[in-house]
């Protein structure tokens, strides 16, 4: 959901695997015992050595800019090896979404990497099914990785022992969160784009499934490209130039409140409101909103305190009044573009990777 800019160097990848929610308890609600055991009330973790830690010692700088490398450039577009004849795609949407079958994500040449970076550049959203990536050593995923960008080290987020790159997206049989909010909120929905609060946000991004309920648990994505191309020439012509503040400062604050981690001291940034992707060309819309949550008894074990801060702040250079309106068009139409939107349901051993750009 969050588009990628000329105007500043290319993003850095985040690892992420599961379903991103802000909307969790953490540490405060995490049993390792039962994690690793299972209980009555949850079963054993299907992969314990992914199972998240909240590290209150582990501190990081300051990210420095870096020089990212634009695989798509180099893709051949007629994607030898990575569609081959041998693999079946099934697009989801006409504009966002592809499920692809018949090809091993970890098995791809430098080449066929190339090639998934250009293609999820213009596909947006692509669901790998049957793939061994949650079976692979961490170090190894990590590798794969790599090669895309520089892994991101999320500020806030859980990961497992000795892997900060990997953000785990975990909710506890024990954690109520997303219960309690029903009861201050007609919905758990909350749109957002990673960390776009860094300088250079993220890129290709890798989501891989470990657990899952028997039901529910989708991730729904919005094609932020077609979003743009709705608006009328006019209104496109305002949001050229606009830039607007992005700040991570409310999500630490948020993680301090529930007594779990910041890693990095938050920062704010300024992004385009329309940016421009470096390979494809297409313009895009760059602005997310996120609900954020603060707790204020010590276990966090009810809310007290609810807060609809967002991600992108405001608009540099208009009144108060001004931003919030325009940025609240620009929530709305993003939300309910239920036709330029993506439903993945996650099944075993399934991979979505994205370019979190567009």
């Amino acid at each position: 959901m969050a588009p990628i800019a000329l105007e500043v160097k290319r993003p850095e990848l985040v690892f992420d695997s599961g379903q991103y929610k802000e909307q969790s308890a953490g540490p405060k609600a995490y049993v390792k015992k039962f994690e690793e055991e299972g209980s009555q009330d949850q079963p054993k973790a299907a992969y314990p050595h992914y199972l998240p830690t909240w590290n209150l010692e582990q501190k990081y700088p300051p990210l420095k800019p870096f020089n990212h490398i634009e695989h798509g450039h180099d893709a051949d577009k007629a994607f030898p090896e990575l569609l081959s004849a041998a693999v079946h795609k099934e697009d989801l949407t006409p504009t966002i979404g592809s499920v692809v079958r018949g090809v091993q994500l970890s098995s791809l040449s430098s080449a066929g990497k190339d090639e998934l970076t250009l293609l999820a550049a213009q596909r947006k959203v692509l669901v790998f099914q049957d793939q061994d990536f949650a079976d692979l050593p961490i170090r190894k995923a990590l590798d794969i990785g790599a090669y895309f960008g520089r892994l991101h080290v999320h500020p806030t987020s859980g990961s497992p022992e000795g892997y900060p790159e990997i953000h785990v997206v975990h909710r506890g049989a024990g954690d109520k969160i997303a219960q309690q909010l029903l009861e201050e909120r007609t919905s758990t929905v909350a749109w957002h784009s990673d960390v776009t609060y860094e300088e250079q946000p993220p890129g290709t991004t890798f989501l891989y499934i470990f657990d899952k309920p028997s039901a529910g648990g989708d991730t729904l994505f919005v094609d932020q490209v077609e979003a743009y191309k709705r608006l009328s020439p006019g209104f496109k012509e305002r949001l050229h130039g606009l830039t607007a503040v992005h700040s991570g400062i409310e999500q630490a604050d948020s993680s301090r409140a529930r007594g779990s981690i910041v890693r990095r001291e938050p920062v704010t940034n300024v992004h385009p409101i329309v940016r421009t992707h470096p390979v494809t060309g297409e313009k895009a819309l760059f602005v997310n909103p996120q609900c954020k949550m603060l707790f204020v008894n010590p276990d966090c074990s009810k809310i007290h305190r609810l807060t609809q801060a967002t991600v992108t702040r405001y608009i540099v250079g208009y009144k108060k009044e001004e931003s919030e309106a325009l940025l609240k068009f620009l929530y709305d139409h993003i939300s309910f573009g239920a036709d330029f939107q993506a439903r993945v349901k996650w099944q075993a051993k399934t991979v979505v990777v994205w370019d979190v750009s567009i």
